[in-house]
């Protein structure tokens, strides 16, 4: 037995092992059904990669004051209009998660998602909050704006990767 053909066998293996896996599908065909006939999904397609695109401008924005000291008020303008679409994509995602799994929030498939963003809504709630108040100079608000930018950026992660595994599941299951 050559050094190649082993090495094909372990592949093999490793493929055959990973086919007996059980693949838990993210949906059931019924609330497969309901996300897709339902609006919200619409919704949240165009939603999503707005409040992404706002965020890199915001993101931007806020470095550019950080490293110049120069724009302000832009980039706390950005701050207040990202936190407000991530404000409404919460809600109507909410109302997505009632439609196609029968709960506003938590439902098993997305506990963990919603979980962390709760922590991305409060650091962007306690910016605006910060602004408001006058509790903290604007070097300390793009701080905690900057923080808020890194937790959504985890939790737009954990999105796109559950979004995936489903993707997958449906092709494995197809």
């Amino acid at each position: 037995m050559s050094v190649q053909s082993i090495g094909q066998n372990s592949r093999q293996s490793a493929v055959f092992r990973g086919a007996k896996k059980s693949v838990t599908p993210l949906y059931t065909p019924d609330q497969k059904a309901r996300r897709d006939a339902t609006r919200w999904k619409l919704v949240q397609g165009v939603l999503a990669p707005l409040q992404f695109l706002v965020f890199l401008v915001s993101f931007g924005l806020v470095l550019r004051y950080l490293g110049t000291g120069t724009g302000y008020e832009a980039a706390t303008a950005s701050i207040i209009l990202k936190t407000g679409i991530l404000l409404l994509i919460m809600v109507t995602g909410a109302i997505w998660e009632k439609v196609v799994f029968d709960q506003y929030l938590f439902a098993p498939a997305f506990f963990w998602e919603d979980v962390f963003s709760f922590a991305v809504i409060a650091l962007h709630l306690l910016y605006v909050f910060a602004l408001i108040s006058g509790a903290f100079a604007p070097l300390t608000l793009m701080w905690i704006a900057l923080s808020a930018y890194a937790t959504y950026v985890v939790n737009a992660a954990q999105f796109v990767w559950k979004l995936r595994l489903a993707r997958l599941s449906a092709e494995v299951a197809a």
